[in-house]
């Protein structure tokens, strides 16, 4: 097969929360394969520092826009983007997401929605707004969704919101690949396993001191057989993958890409 089929180069490429961690280990793959990115993000501040980096001629096939996908126009006004920036849009990488650790027992309603919202209606609503773009562009095109190993195997006690939000991802994925397959868009999911990002820094586990942290994570690595944690750069180069036509005949399966912990 020639390496060709790896290639992303001219595609046009969402990724939503592309501003740190996965989601910008993502973008920059992209833009090293010669994609034509538009980061949407709620914070822009790291991935316009980032743009600011790059030589002349990647700026040029790269932008930034400020979403909040709390917003139900959020998936509209990124095709939008898309259009105006690039013409259309070839692939979507949906990486958006929040990762509260809270029991079930003391978890406010409030709290619990916030995390349906990001992490499974505004990923679907995403999906929905993508396709239609491409089926009127009759291109076909690429979906991946960032699940989680969470979507099949709950790792902590805590993440009941996180983990019904990406088990219904992964569902998502599925269904909706068997909708759209007939137009030529194919829908896949990448399940991570404990990745080093923003996300994953102590200040994100609310409520534990840093000594039950630095326990917690050390239990988790303990449990991981290749005996680290992932890095955003393991996530984007499967994320190229199913970008790419390498994974032409995939659709509706979910990579699983965790070290081996769903072995243990």
């Amino acid at each position: 097969m020639s390496m060709d089929m790896f290639s992303v180069s001219g595609m046009r490429a969402l990724v939503t929360g592309g501003s740190m961690g996965i989601g910008m280990g993502i973008v920059k793959r992209f833009v090293e394969g010669g994609a034509k990115v538009l980061i949407a993000d709620r914070v822009t501040e790291p991935a316009t520092k980032y743009i600011k980096s790059l030589a002349s001629t990647q700026r040029q096939n790269i932008s930034v826009i400020e979403v909040d996908l709390l917003n139900d126009s959020a998936p509209g006004a990124m095709m939008k983007s898309m259009i105006d920036h690039y013409g259309g849009i070839d692939v979507l990488v949906n990486n958006a997401g929040i990762y509260p650790m809270s029991p079930m027992l003391e978890m406010s309603e409030e709290l619990f929605d916030r995390v349906y919202r990001i992490n499974l209606r505004a990923m679907a609503f995403t999906c929905k707004a993508a396709a239609r773009l491409m089926i009127e562009q009759k291109t076909k095109g690429k979906i991946v969704n960032i699940a989680s190993i969470d979507s099949v195997h709950p790792s902590y006690a805590g993440l009941a919101a996180y983990d019904a939000s990406k088990g219904g991802a992964l569902m998502f994925t599925k269904n909706f690949a068997l909708e759209v397959a007939k137009h030529g868009i194919l829908v896949n999911a990448i399940a991570p396993g404990g990745i080093n990002t923003e996300g994953t820094t102590p200040a994100s586990m609310a409520g534990m001191s840093a000594e039950e942290r630095d326990k917690m994570m050390r239990a988790f690595v303990s449990q991981i057989p290749v005996g680290r944690m992932g890095t955003p750069d393991d996530i984007a180069k499967v994320a190229v993958f199913l970008a790419s036509h390498a994974s032409d005949y995939m659709t509706g399966s979910l990579v699983i890409v965790d070290g081996g912990r769903l072995l243990m």
